[in-house]
This record gives structure tokens, sequence and C-alpha cells, in this order.
């Protein structure tokens, strides 16, 4: 398969861009941690991935709950105070949501098999 052009360009050359960016902000007075860089480029990457996922039109559920799981990673990482159950729980309904989506936009490759009907018999 031929990887998916943005613009001309191949994802991975967005995302290096986005890399040298948050690194650049930094140099010029952007007071972010190394985990915070970090999670600002796990969110471009899940971006991307869903972005992807469009065009080849595959896989875009498990894109979107990368990007929540990233999402969530960079809001923690920038101080949203929550406890692991809480965390569990905003993870869990987007998994289910997207579930639900899912479910209504794939389809199986072969239908199913009719199951045989016996005959009763009387005896």
């Amino acid at each position: 398969m031929k990887t998916p052009l943005i613009f001309g360009r191949e994802p991975a050359a967005w995302l290096a861009l986005v890399a040298i960016i948050v690194k650049l902000a930094v140099a010029f007075g952007w007071d972010a941690s190394a985990e915070v860089q970090a999670n600002v480029n796990a969110v471009a990457a899940a971006a991307m991935g869903i972005l992807i996922a469009v065009i080849v039109h595959d896989g875009l559920g498990a894109a979107l709950i990368g990007l929540a799981q990233s999402g969530l990673a960079l809001s923690l990482g920038y101080g949203l105070g929550w406890s692991a159950e809480k965390q569990v729980a905003a993870m869990a309904l987007v998994t289910i949501v997207v579930a639900m989506w899912d479910r209504t936009q794939v389809t199986a490759p072969v239908p199913p098999e009719p199951i045989p009907v016996r005959a009763q018999s009387n005896v």
C-alpha cells in the first residue's frame, strides 16, 4: 500500500515539524517540561493517526481511542488532577462510544451461513 500524503508530504515529515516547533517554542520561552513536550508530540501523533485512518478508510475507531488516551495524558501533564478511577471511567466511556459508532460502520466480509432447520418428527 502506498503511504498516504498530506499536502504532498509524508505524515512522518509533519510529525517531525511539530516536534521541532515544540522544541523551538521551549527554546524561545515556553516553560514546558520534557513530559509536557512528549505529551504534545503524542497528541500530534494520535491526531495524525486519525487523519491517516480517515484517508485510508481503516482503523478510525482505534485511532480515536488513541487520540483520547494521548489527550488524557497531555491533560494530566498539565495538572489535571483526576484519580485513576476517573481516568478509567473516562476512557471506558470513550471506548464504548467509539464501539457503538464502529458497530454501525463495520460489516463482515462474508455473510453468515444459514442455520439448517431440522424437520420435527411426531414420534
